[in-house]
């Protein structure tokens, strides 16, 4: 891997930048102390507070499970503790004990009792953050993920993941994601580091190739999200549900974003490990970029990256979304440590001007989570604050390198920038 020196005046070289970095980050981390539940982390709203109905979520109570086991590997004390808490959770009430795996709430006291790649690839990610923190009990739990990806979620012939199955894993979805398949990516970097084997990185390039390789390259670098069991593209999955959280209509930019840094750390990860390593993965991640900068940055003429496309590249749903901008930052900082490219400072720069001008909320704490098209606080996606994890990500990145991955990295010391 070829890497260029950051221009002399980048904000990734200022020590008063990493202040600030580090500063926004503790105050992420204090507001989501709140979210406790006795079956895991649960959902707060606006102000920081449960609701009185809230109960524990597995996406949640994972992602808070990795993002505090972050804080404990980087030194931070107070977070031991609810890293534990977070694998008694995984463990326990949120684990389905008779057929295995994971429901998306305790008990599946939701009625939910479906089995969900994306929640696994969390699960998997949050065991091996807690096991670089050294939580009890954090090495069955990813022995556990890592046993059911192997035999339910991983197809082997596709080359990537399986999306869902009922409770007792009969009824594989007739349904491919382009979302639960980042996820896995994600969960695959973090596996191979704390495992040491390398199959997780050649799974996560089997991915990478299928979904970015072959599809967005194909479609001008816009990730296509959806398909069928064939990997046909489903153009109109979702029309008639535009906004959806988790499967919206059309062409997310933020994942383009959070695709093009996942490009940049296999990369790194893969010629870390003497492996095969494909020219393509820089160009790609640079294309992915180049297209969501260019097709979704103010396209309605507001500042910010709206949440969804059409195939023309037209806004569909216009509100901007805290996760799709924390993973722009994240992405330029990324590809101005692989490139030394001044114009990725300049995006680097505006995407910090905009989350502090209009995400960060000074008064109640953590980042509204959803703006209107008009960039004023609303709660049409998202309501409250439940997560840390993208925002958390965001500010620790700057000071970490491309591998690797971010929790052992952390537990390692390998700081580009101290805090």
């Amino acid at each position: 891997m070829t890497t260029h020196p950051l221009p002399a005046s980048s904000w990734l070289n200022a020590p008063a930048h990493h202040t600030w970095l580090a500063n926004e980050g503790q105050r992420l981390l204090a507001f989501a102390k709140a979210s406790r539940l006795p079956d895991g982390f649960g959902n707060l709203d606006d102000n920081g507070q449960l609701p009185a109905d809230a109960h524990a979520e597995t996406m949640n109570t994972a992602r808070m499970t990795h993002s505090f086991a972050m804080a404990h590997a980087m030194g931070l004390p107070g977070y031991a503790e609810r890293v534990a808490h977070g694998v008694a959770a995984l463990s326990g009430p949120l684990r389905d004990s008779e057929h295995g795996g994971w429901f998306a709430a305790p008990h599946a006291v939701d009625g939910n009792r479906g089995k969900a790649a994306y929640l696994h690839a969390f699960v998997a990610l949050a065991a091996s953050s807690a096991v670089v923190a050294g939580a009890p009990g954090a090495q069955n739990l990813l022995n556990d993920a890592v046993h059911i990806i192997d035999q339910f979620f991983w197809s082997e012939e596709e080359g990537v993941m399986l999306e869902s199955f009922a409770q007792d894993w009969s009824g594989v979805e007739a349904y491919r994601g382009a979302n639960s398949n980042m996820h896995a990516t994600e969960a695959f970097l973090a596996l191979a580091d704390v495992t040491g084997d390398t199959r997780w990185l050649d799974r996560a390039l089997r991915i990478v190739e299928r979904v970015i390789h072959t599809h967005a390259a194909g479609n001008q670098f816009m990730v296509i999200e959806h398909f069928d069991a064939h990997w046909k593209p489903l153009l109109g999955y979702n029309e008639d549900n535009p906004a959806d959280g988790f499967r919206p209509y059309g062409i997310t930019p933020g994942h383009g974003f959070e695709w093009a840094r996942l490009l940049l750390h296999l990369e790194a990860a893969r010629l870390q490990a003497g492996l095969v390593t494909p020219d393509w993965l820089v160009s790609d991640a640079k294309g992915l970029f180049a297209s969501a900068c260019e097709y979704a940055w103010a396209v309605d003429g507001a500042p910010g990256i709206v949440y969804t496309l059409d195939w023309n590249h037209r806004p569909v749903v216009r509100e901007r979304l805290h996760w799709t901008h924390a993973e722009a930052s994240a992405a330029a900082q990324a590809l101005l440590k692989r490139t030394g490219e001044l114009h990725y400072e300049t995006w680097y720069r505006r995407f910090w001007e905009f989350c502090e001008s209009h995400f960060i909320d000074r008064i109640h704490g953590s980042w509204h989570h959803e703006l209107s098209p008009h960039n004023q606080p609303s709660s049409r996606i998202w309501g409250g604050k439940p997560d840390l994890y993208h925002a958390w990500q965001a500010v620790v990145l700057p000071a970490l390198p491309l591998s690797p991955s971010m929790t052992s990295a952390l537990g390692q010391g390998c700081y580009v920038t101290n805090w």
